[in-house]
């Protein structure tokens, strides 16, 4: 379908590809991997005809249909969102638009003239549209969009008055409108939230068009193509599996590769020891001649480049204590929409909570609320005494607040029993006022972190 033949390119002193050699077949999902700045860009550019390679050849055949979404949105204005979808959904899309014109022009008066070659056009549009299933368009792109997180008041209005964000979707909504022969997508998850990443993955797999794809998101990745190409060092070497299975082959190639190149040094070195020591033996010349030629043919093994891993040191902070952050009654609303209705909510020491939720059901809010740099419009948001919370620009203590208790639906659907809750709060009261022996408490203020009873002091 599309082939790379020893292709090579680069810009100004950065080689990205020295004859690459590279088959995408119909029908095939294919990972596109590799370090930033290692062509992956390029080579749908390429593809697409907006580069051309150095040397080497790029065959992609004439009548084979590509949609291409990337990172760059070009500005959208003027039409309702699902126009704008259509409207770059291929074919389809563009007879879509002609028939609206003319059905315009029909309607016309000033077009009384011009009549009898308006309907000629219209009647061969129509066939064309008919043809090609235009008629189940619109609907395809309302399903289309839902599956992205559009509203129907969204998609009906106006597309110029969206973020960036959401007008990536609608690129993306164009691109698998088309429904093309091949689909290259630059990070297609970066800008969908879990909901539409799971439509799109089922969207992807019931595709029967071949797809390239990169993403950050190895998951997604994972479950979505079924052979890896990576871009490293000017090749492009393929693997037949997914993500995880490419990781665990490149890691064997590379062992391997370090093993014969291990083994070809210690030949050399050998070769070189006998090729000087009897360098100066006229009986021996005819050897030496042979191996130095020898060693001249040899094709010199590389050790395989090896990537930098940046590694986190994540601290442990100081013990806290039960409670961490504690939500009761809470409400909370922009206007006439309401995000947040009597939210009761209690976030204890180690656990590890996910907050999920389509577009605007609050989720960036709630993490404002117990973060403090939103207030609540009724209820309260108590957190835990000397609290240590990390936020955009570094770690800040927030002053203590008063204790509460508040039941919770728990990890797996479990209802917090209060009784039990009470218990607990109790018995660390008990601990917190119970008398210490002077020597005892001396030595814990001394080499002791502080500690709190029921509220927590790190989260």
């Amino acid at each position: 379908m599309i082939s790379f033949s020893k292709v090579s390119k680069q810009y100004g002193r950065q080689i990205l590809f020295v004859d690459a050699s590279f088959q995408l077949n119909p029908g095939e999902k294919v990972g596109l991997v590799g370090p930033n700045g290692s062509g992956k860009t390029t080579l749908f550019r390429m593809i697409v005809g907006e580069e051309t390679p150095d040397e080497g050849d790029v065959s992609v055949p004439k009548r084979l249909t590509i949609g291409y979404f990337r990172q760059d949105v070009e500005e959208m204005s003027g039409r309702s969102v699902i126009d704008e979808a259509i409207l770059g959904s291929g074919r389809a899309g563009d007879l879509h638009h002609e028939i609206e014109a003319l059905q315009r022009a029909m309607s016309d008066p000033a077009e009384t003239g011009d009549m009898a070659r308006i309907l000629a056009r219209f009647g061969e549009v129509q066939e064309e549209y008919d043809h090609l299933g235009g008629y189940a368009l619109e609907a395809r792109a309302r399903e289309v969009l839902h599956g992205l997180g559009f509203e129907d008041d969204r998609i009906d209005g106006d597309v110029g008055a969206l973020s960036g964000g959401w007008k990536m979707r609608v690129a993306m909504a164009r691109v698998l409108l088309g429904r093309p022969d091949v689909l290259l997508m630059d990070e297609p998850t970066n800008h969908l939230d879990i909901e539409s990443i799971i439509w799109l993955e089922s969207f992807l797999d019931s595709l029967p068009g071949a797809l390239l794809m990169t993403s950050h998101d190895r998951e997604f990745m994972n479950r979505t193509v079924t052979k890896i190409a990576e871009i490293d060092g000017g090749e492009i070497t393929s693997y037949t599996g997914n993500y995880d299975f490419y990781e665990r082959e490149r890691a064997v190639r590379e062992a391997n590769r370090e093993a014969a190149y291990a083994r070809q040094q210690a030949m050399l070195a050998k070769e070189q020891r006998f090729i000087e020591r009897f360098a100066a033996h006229a009986a021996k010349a005819a050897q030496v001649q042979s191996r130095v030629k020898a060693l001249e043919k040899i094709e010199k093994i590389e050790l395989p480049k090896k990537r930098k891993v940046v590694k986190f040191d994540f601290r442990a902070p100081p013990r806290s204590g039960e409670q961490v952050a504690v939500l009761e009654g809470v409400t909370k609303a922009y206007g006439r929409r309401v995000v947040h209705d009597g939210l009761n909510l209690i976030v204890r020491r180690g656990e590890r909570w996910c907050v999920m939720g389509k577009n605007g059901a609050g989720k960036s809010t709630l993490l404002k609320m117990v973060a403090g740099q939103v207030k609540p419009d009724a209820g309260e948001v108590k957190l835990g005494a000397s609290l240590q919370m990390g936020l955009p620009g570094g770690v800040h203590r927030c002053a203590p607040q008063p204790r509460g208790r508040v039941s919770v639906l728990r990890r797996r659907d479990r209802q917090e029993d209060p009784r039990a809750l009470g218990r607990r709060e109790d018995a660390a009261r008990a601990r917190a006022h119970a008398p210490q022996p002077p020597e005892l408490s001396r030595a814990r203020r001394a080499h002791e972190p502080p500690r709190s009873g029921d509220q927590g002091d790190a989260a």
